[in-house]
């Protein structure tokens, strides 16, 4: 699932959260990508999403640099 306006378009956030909903009951668990700013963070954490990557964490790197960041975030 795609990160987007959601916090301003009323109709998006009901969908997100349907999504979600869904997803949990049937035991699926969601990604959401592309994820750029605290407000989508905030938003997708508040709906229930348990996994979220994209740019607001980190721009892709190559696996020893993403070593690192892991390191660094994690102590």
């Amino acid at each position: 699932m795609w990160a987007s306006v959601w916090r301003t378009r009323r109709c998006d956030s009901a969908i997100a959260r349907t999504i979600f909903s869904i997803a949990r009951t049937v035991g699926l668990s969601v990604i959401a990508k592309g994820v750029e700013i605290a407000a989508q963070r905030g938003f997708l954490r508040e709906a229930g999403c348990e996994e979220i990557q994209g740019y607001y964490f980190s721009r892709p790197l190559p696996a020893d640099q993403f070593s690192e960041l892991l390191l660094r975030t994690n102590s």
